[in-house]
């Protein structure tokens, strides 16, 4: 008894935001060295109007054009822009999919480690036999939260949302999954107004962070060098950690697909762990940072790039919480 992916698809919102776009808000900045350093070349937005869930059931019927939905036994979603407060969305989800009203549907609040969160919750609902099919979906409008004048978050952080179809097999896809939290910096990546502890303030007052870079705590605020500390203390002695867990070695691989956060970073980690390039899968030009979202589009676009039958990848997010999370997969070819 186990489970696998058997499909993906994710979804971008129309509106384009390029460098160049960008360098006319920031005339200022050298975005070709942005785009040498980050890697991160366009990027998309919603626009005023339009949401993760929108985003979401536009992934979702993408991904029902391979699969019939009434198969589907349980919706995870994976967001930290919710369409309400309450109700959950997963709910409104499954009934602008028009999916049957006998399955399980529940939101979970996780940022760049939510992916892996969601395939081991997945796994565990088939393997104890609770369902055969889980759709596993991830949106992210993290542009609403950007102060206009914030150019190194605005050049990050993209919109996205992915869907992906986790069902029973004989055979077992997955291996073993492990966790991190360290709540003590909960303040590192952060929107403070606007939830319960600190309600919208339309009077907030402007800060400054960085080189020049503006926001408000309504908005987004995220302590780069802070973040960056955290990932290069503990991903990589945890990405080993992952491969001691399912018995494997770095060998064993056939490729590394981390959160794709920056490509300094994801440099930084892979020579850390002293894994090849050809082993370590980059995907940030075209779409930047999209929260959960980027290891499953990663995961969609490197399956559809080399003729293979099964390969070992070893999947691993960290990010806002501070949260991390990683595990062994198998993947088919042509998600």
């Amino acid at each position: 008894m186990g489970a696998i992916i058997r499909n993906i698809e994710y979804v971008f919102p129309d509106q384009k935001i390029t460098n160049e776009n960008l360098l006319e808000a920031f005339p200022d900045y050298d975005f070709d060295k942005f785009e040498e350093k980050v890697g991160i070349k366009n990027r998309y937005w919603v626009t005023e109007n339009e949401t993760a869930l929108d985003l979401a059931v536009k992934a979702c019927l993408k991904l029902f054009t391979k699969i019939d939905s009434k198969e589907i036994d349980f919706i995870l979603y994976c967001t930290q822009s919710p369409e309400y407060f309450l109700p959950t969305t997963a709910c409104v989800l499954q009934n602008k999919l028009d999916l049957r009203k006998d399955i399980g549907a529940l939101d979970f609040n996780l940022g760049c480690s939510g992916y892996p969160y969601g395939l081991s919750i997945a796994k565990g609902l088939i393997n104890t036999g609770q369902v055969k099919n889980v759709l596993l979906v991830t949106a992210e409008t993290y542009s609403k939260y950007l102060h206009p004048n914030d150019r190194s978050n605005r050049a990050i952080f993209g919109d996205a949302a992915t869907a992906t179809l986790i069902s029973f097999s004989e055979k077992e896809y997955f291996g073993d999954f492990l966790f991190g939290t360290d709540g003590s910096g909960y303040d590192k990546l952060i929107v403070k107004n606007g939830c319960s502890r600190n309600a919208y303030d339309f009077n907030a007052e402007e800060k400054v962070y960085g080189t020049n870079n503006t926001y408000t705590d309504n908005n987004l605020y995220m302590n780069g060098p802070e973040v960056f500390n955290f990932t290069s203390e503990v991903i990589p002695e945890f990405t080993k950690e992952v491969l001691l867990k399912n018995n494997k070695s770095i060998d064993d691989i056939h490729q590394f697909v981390l959160h794709q956060a920056n490509s300094f970073m994801l440099n930084f980690i892979r020579k850390r762990l002293k894994i090849e390039e050809d082993k370590f899968y980059r995907n940030l030009s075209d779409g930047g940072n999209t929260v959960s979202s980027t290891i499953p589009i990663a995961l969609k676009n490197y399956s559809q790039l080399n003729n293979f039958d099964e390969q070992d990848v070893i999947i691993v997010g960290f990010g806002v919480g501070l949260s991390w999370s990683g595990g062994l997969i198998t993947i088919k070819n042509k998600l």
